[in-house]
């Protein structure tokens, strides 16, 4: 299980560009918890894969603002496997462009169900592809 779990580890990297940010040029929190969904997703399906679909999300906790000319770190793990869900929990890492300096910014928890064809609940783990 543990092999299973870090090979599912999923790190996706952001370039923090005027795109992206809000009204006090820092990161939109709607695309912060856009790009954490999507990585949970892949790392959902890298550990399971089946087709999963979110269930919810724990609070979101923003640390810190994500400021322009940095780079976001989005990083997801597996840390808890139920029957039919898995528990990921995803932070943000911002880091300068021109220093050294990285911080932790955004942290959620995100449960993902494994589901068949119509949508139905099926285990997280098995030696099928139902």
């Amino acid at each position: 299980m543990k092999e299973k779990i870090e090979g599912s580890v999923t790190r996706q990297f952001k370039a923090i560009f005027p795109a992206v940010l809000n009204g006090y040029d820092t990161l939109f929190g709607g695309m912060a918890m856009k790009w954490m969904d999507e990585v949970a997703y892949i790392t959902a399906v890298r550990f399971a894969r089946k087709k999963m679909v979110t269930v919810s999300t724990s609070k979101i906790n923003f640390m810190l603002p994500v400021k322009p000319n940095s780079i976001a770190e989005i990083v997801a793990k597996v840390v808890r496997v139920q029957k039919v869900k898995l528990e990921i929990m995803v932070e943000v890492f911002v880091e300068d462009m021109y220093s050294l300096k990285r911080e932790k910014a955004v942290d959620a928890m995100f449960t993902f169900a494994a589901v068949n064809k119509l949508n139905k609940p099926v285990p997280v783990i098995s030696y099928s592809n139902d």
